[in-house]
């Protein structure tokens, strides 16, 4: 089976909200599922029937996150020496040679992606482009709306 990579991050906010899941939200569908049983006839009873769909997306929710936990590897990036290569986890700063402006990217699992705080997946075409650089190399990013130019300005271990 292959291991998927994930920062140490990324798998602490999975192990909080399996947590979360498992010690509040459960609970509180199961007494939810109670009271409304409690209301009598199951059939035409909508508070039943929603906290059962709700207790549903949460066990698959549950069975999701411990298989995604099952399945990873966690890389914890500050524990190996800078050798100014980008590999999965380390925090890059691009500079774009046709705008001329920075952007800094932290290289992540694909279930940890967010754009919008910095993080993309190690699968996107950026982080393809990047992997096994150094800094000062150029590179280009085959995007949909044409090929982008740029230079690894810095490699972070954070």
């Amino acid at each position: 089976m292959r291991k998927v990579p994930m920062t140490v991050g990324g798998a602490e906010r999975l192990r909080a909200e399996l947590n979360d899941l498992k010690s509040v939200q459960r609970p509180r569908i199961v007494q939810a599922i109670a009271e409304a049983r409690e209301h009598g006839d199951l059939k035409e009873n909508a508070e039943y029937h929603a906290a059962r769909e709700q207790q549903s997306f949460c066990e698959g929710r549950i069975k999701e996150i411990e298989g995604k936990l099952a399945d990873c590897e966690v890389i914890d990036v500050s524990k190996i020496a800078n050798s100014g290569k980008v590999i999965f986890g380390t925090t890059v700063t691009l500079y774009n040679l046709d705008t001329e402006k920075s952007v800094t990217y932290q290289i992540v699992g694909e279930d940890e992606a967010d754009v919008k705080s910095g993080k993309i997946s190690v699968s996107s075409p950026i982080s393809r482009a990047m992997m096994g650089k150094s800094e000062g190399d150029e590179i280009i990013v085959k995007a949909p709306s044409g090929d982008i130019n740029y230079e690894i300005e810095k490699v972070e271990h954070l």
